[in-house]
C-alpha cells in the first residue's frame, strides 16, 4: 500500500463530470399532452432546461434555499449521506463517482443495474427497462491521480468483483482527508472515473439528458429518445 502511495501524482481537475443517477423522464410526462411525438418531447424537455433560472449553488442550500436544493442534493449530497458498500468504500462513509463521459456512465451504471439489481431479484432473464437522468457537475479539485498505475501494476484497483484493494485505498484517503481520485473504469475500456469524498470540491450540478435503459434478450438497449435505440450493450460487456 506504502508502495503504491509513494508513486502516484496529483492531477489538478477543473472541469464538468457526469453524474448518473436513477429517475423518471419526468419532463416526457409534462409535455405529452402537448404531442404524441416522442422527438417533440425531446426538444420541449432541452427548452425547458435551457430557459430555468441556473441551479441553486450554496455550499449549504438547505440552510440558505430550502425549496431550491432539489438538483443539489439528487447530483452531489445523496451518496455522502446515505453510505453504501461500493468499490472504494467499506460502507463506512460516503463516496461520490462521476465520469468523464456519458458513454462510461452508462457502462457503470449499466453494471450494477444487471448483476447487482436484476440478477439477485432473479430478473436477469425479463424484459424490464429502467430510466436515469444525467447531471453536468462542475469538479474543481487536486485529485491523486492512479491512472497510470492500475492497468499494469495495481490491475486490482479495477477488478471486475473484488473491492479489497480499492476499499483500502478509499479508506485511507477518506481517513487522511484527501478529496478525491481519478481512476480509469472497469467497466469502460476508455473511461475515466473521479471518486470524491469531499462535496466541497462538487458544484454547479445541470441537466445534462435523460437515458432509457431496456434488457431485453442479453442485451442493454440504451434510449436517449424514447424508442429509438442509442446504444446496444452485451451482457457479456459487462
Amino acid at each position: 500500500m506504502n508502495q503504491l502511495f509513494s508513486r502516484l501524482a496529483l492531477v489538478d481537475v477543473y472541469r464538468d463530470v457526469i453524474r448518473n443517477i436513477v429517475s423518471l423522464r419526468e419532463s416526457q410526462d409534462l409535455f405529452d399532452d402537448l404531442t404524441d411525438k416522442p422527438e417533440e418531447w425531446l426538444l420541449a424537455q432541452r427548452v425547458e432546461t435551457e430557459v430555468k433560472p441556473p441551479p441553486y449553488q450554496s455550499r449549504t442550500p438547505v440552510i440558505h434555499r430550502p425549496f431550491e436544493d432539489a438538483e443539489w442534493f439528487n447530483a452531489i449530497t445523496w451518496p455522502f449521506k446515505n453510505w453504501q458498500i461500493n468499490r472504494y468504500s467499506d460502507g463506512s462513509f460516503g463516496v461520490w463517482y462521476g465520469c468523464n463521459a456519458v458513454e462510461t456512465t452508462v457502462f457503470e451504471s449499466a453494471y450494477h443495474w444487471y448483476r447487482g439489481l436484476l440478477s439477485d431479484a432473479g430478473f436477469e432473464h425479463e424484459s424490464v427497462s429502467i430510466e436515469r437522468k444525467l447531471y453536468s457537475v462542475g469538479c474543481n479539485a487536486a485529485l491523486l491521480d492512479f491512472r497510470p498505475l492500475v492497468r499494469n501494476q495495481y490491475p486490482d484497483l479495477i477488478h471486475k468483483t473484488d473491492y479489497t484493494l480499492a476499499q483500502s485505498v478509499g479508506t485511507r484517503i477518506h481517513r487522511e482527508g484527501h478529496p478525491g481520485l481519478l481512476t480509469l473504469s472497469a467497466r469502460h475500456p476508455i473511461g475515466e472515473n473521479y471518486v470524491i469524498f469531499n462535496p466541497a470540491v462538487l458544484s454547479n450540478p445541470r441537466h445534462h439528458c435523460q437515458l432509457t435503459y431496456r434488457l431485453e434478450a442479453q442485451h442493454i438497449f440504451v434510449e436517449q429518445t424514447p424508442g429509438a435505440p442509442w446504444l446496444k450493450i452485451s451482457i457479456d460487456e459487462i
